[in-house]
């Protein structure tokens, strides 16, 4: 495995009190794969991806656990190393990239400071022609033209392209896609995901996918990680998990994917009621329980140990009901 993440746990201090963000998340990435993290908002995913590059804000803090990229420790590493790291071993893709660039630096002056960061020795032509390279890797047209252009003059997608070029700028060995097709349409995102796939076959690359929506993740995801309120309620193999799933929440989200052609009289909608809970006062047991129509006394006593059938981890105590069964209501 290329990179480990173990027992991982965050907390942020806030005004409402210690928010407990991760709560003991454990997963792996081998070489050339896809694992995809998907959650409702405020799950805890992006904050667990942003941490393997050891970017949380102030008021952030690693609790307890480690992440280990080629046996090394990520959390160990001095401030030369993490400058390296970042960027020549692991990328990230931040979701919407309008926010993500300076808006007073054209895309050739951000993208020439990022490769001199990490070459410092490398000249100006030598950076216009790589920087010309990368945003044609990434299927921006006119790469040379645009060059000069601000971030305001690209459209989303065209943006999130450039977005991708400069996280590929350093050659790294994982790419972190936290939600990189939010707010594109349809058609766009589909676009997206394809370069990416084309990326990562062209050039070995992990892939990390974060992102809210099931039906995205089925069709480029190796193996699916489900988080719910900082914890992993399921995971494994992408098709075991998304055709039969083990846990409630997992099935329930399937469940509430409408496909194109569906109408009110032959499937009803399903419905996951109730909210997520606060994570400064998280539930004393399985975090779902409160939402889940399975739920017992024994599910709200304690947070259920991970258990594991054919391959997929879950914390159920009841797996295996069909979700629609369960959610479906008019």
């Amino acid at each position: 495995m290329i990179l480990e993440v173990q027992d991982l746990k965050i907390n942020f201090t806030t005004a409402g009190g210690l928010l407990q963000a991760v709560r003991g998340v454990s997963f792996s990435v081998a070489a050339g794969e896809v694992l995809g993290i998907v959650g409702e908002s405020g799950s805890g995913k992006s904050v667990t991806a942003h941490s393997i590059l050891r970017l949380l804000p102030g008021n952030g803090e690693v609790a307890g656990g480690d992440i280990r990229y080629n046996s090394s420790s990520v959390l160990s590493l001095n401030p030369e190393q993490l400058r390296r790291f970042r960027g020549q071993e692991v990328g990230i893709i931040f979701q919407e990239p309008g926010r993500s660039f300076d808006p007073i630096y054209s895309i050739g002056k951000a993208m020439s400071e990022t490769l001199r960061a990490h070459n410092p020795d490398m000249n100006d032509e030598e950076a216009r022609r790589r920087s010309i390279q990368l945003l044609e890797e990434a299927k921006v047209p006119q790469a040379a033209e645009r060059l000069g252009n601000f971030p305001h003059q690209f459209s989303g997608g065209l943006l999130q392209r450039v977005m991708i070029a400069l996280a590929l700028a350093s050659d790294p060995k994982i790419l972190i896609a936290d939600e990189p097709t939010t707010a594109l349409d349809v058609t766009i995102q589909a676009q997206i995901i394809e370069l990416l796939l084309e990326l990562k076959e062209r050039r070995g690359l992990s892939i990390l996918f974060i992102t809210h929506n099931l039906a995205l993740i089925s069709g480029i995801a190796d193996r699916v990680v489900v988080m719910y309120s900082g914890l992993i309620l399921e995971q494994g193999p992408a098709h075991q998990v998304l055709h039969a799933p083990r846990h409630p929440y997992t099935r329930a989200l399937l469940s509430s994917i409408l496909s194109m052609g569906d109408h009110h009289s032959s499937r009803r909608v399903a419905i996951i009621r109730g909210g997520v809970p606060d994570p400064t006062r998280p539930e004393p047991g399985c975090p779902f329980a409160p939402r889940c129509p399975l739920a017992g006394p024994e599910c709200r006593a304690a947070v259920p140990a991970l258990s594991s059938e054919a391959g997929v981890d879950h914390r159920c105590i009841y797996p295996g009901v069909k979700g629609e069964d369960l959610y479906a209501r008019s």
